[in-house]
């Protein structure tokens, strides 16, 4: 129900935007986020966006002023453009949907209810 894709390979500070489609009739989130994950490492918060009244959206401190989490209501897809990249943000990137609302800040992989497949993304310096 969510198709990850945009992930390449690319030089360092480049761009690249990572797409999140959602699909199914029925399907509801409250807050899709970006994860990554990068060989021998834990899966990584990078970003989250809630569709509450207000709208939210925040990025881990390592790629502020170069990460934007964003959303298309009307394609129900969530987008990470990704500018300057680093060698260091090479990892699979994974989108998540979470469907409720909880009180939480959605940065931990187990507040997500449905995961995409991965796309890898691959900085070269």
């Amino acid at each position: 129900q969510l198709q990850a894709c945009g992930g390449g390979l690319v030089q360092a500070g480049g761009s690249l935007r990572l797409s999140c489609a959602a699909s199914g009739r029925t399907f509801r989130s409250y807050a899709t986020g970006w994860f990554r994950q990068a060989p021998g490492k834990e899966r990584e918060f990078v970003a989250t966006i809630m569709w509450g009244v207000i709208i939210t959206a925040y990025v881990v401190d390592s790629v502020k002023g170069r990460f934007t989490i964003s959303r298309d209501n009307a394609q129900k897809t969530v987008y990470l453009q990704m500018n300057n990249l680093r060698p260091e943000d090479t990892a699979v990137y994974y989108c998540a949907a979470a469907r409720d609302y909880s009180p939480t800040d959605y940065t931990r992989p187990n507040e997500y209810d449905y995961w995409g497949q991965g796309t890898q993304v691959t900085v070269s310096s």
